[in-house]
């Protein structure tokens, strides 16, 4: 195990590590979800965006606080919790409509340059994902580097907040938190599990949403482009 000092020294270095959320900071979970409503749903192109991505992660929440079960079925229950909560209702024949869609989600604009810029940086990159392993296959296709960890809740059975993702991202890096920064969109996912066991976690706010726990990221950010400045201006490890 590493020292006091060695963690201490890791804190500020340039990681060995760096690991993302995928679907919210890397792919535009946004824009997929709101396409898949509004082309399955009828009604749901009707109701304002913040309406429906509040009742979808509601749902989810609630979905995957339960017992485990593959991603295909937390998106089609999620869709449907969420239609009811909005007083609309999928089609039975489409009650499957977001898993189909997923893989076709797009990255957002600065996902690429980004991952490309901290490719160059550090040794290793990973996801730690709430999702199936098929599923992730179609969306590793649209991103222009290759990871070398990809940690998701069907090789888990176990869904982000709780820590088992972290925690295995912290034994593939020899037991060191503090040589794994995490890159996250989500407050409630990724900061407030990851922040507690030492992971450096960089908060990628998007939608200039607010905390919703006393749990302090390493940086709030803006945008990708702004996680790849912050790893670039780190010291070089001493290892």
């Amino acid at each position: 195990m590493p020292s006091q000092r060695e963690r201490e020294l890791d804190s500020g270095a340039m990681p060995k590590l760096v690991t993302f959320d995928c679907y919210g900071t890397l792919i535009d979970w946004r824009r997929g979800i709101a396409g898949a409503f509004d082309e399955a749903v009828p009604g749901a192109a009707d109701l304002p965006r913040s309406e429906l991505f509040g009742a979808y992660a509601r749902a989810e929440a609630e979905v995957e606080s339960g017992p485990y079960q593959p991603y295909r079925q937390v998106l089609t229950q999620a869709a449907a919790r969420a239609a009811e909560l909005l007083g609309l209702r999928v089609p039975n024949p489409r009650r499957s409509f977001l898993a189909e869609s997923l893989p076709s989600w797009r990255p957002f604009a600065d996902t690429n340059p980004a991952l490309e810029r901290i490719a160059a940086l550090v040794p290793h990159l990973g996801i730690l994902s709430n999702i199936d392993d098929d599923l992730l296959e179609g969306t590793l296709e649209q991103l222009a580097v290759p990871f070398d960890l990809l940690i998701t809740a069907a090789g888990l059975r176990s869904y982000k907040p709780a820590s088992k993702h972290f925690l295995a991202a912290i034994e593939a890096c020899d037991g060191r938190p503090g040589a794994i920064v995490h890159i996250a969109e989500s407050f409630y996912h990724d900061v407030m599990a990851a922040r507690p066991l030492g992971i450096r976690t960089l908060w990628v706010n998007r939608t200039a949403a607010s905390p919703v726990e006393e749990v302090a990221p390493s940086a709030e950010l803006r945008d990708l482009a702004e996680a790849a400045d912050w790893i670039a201006a780190l010291p070089p490890s001493s290892d």
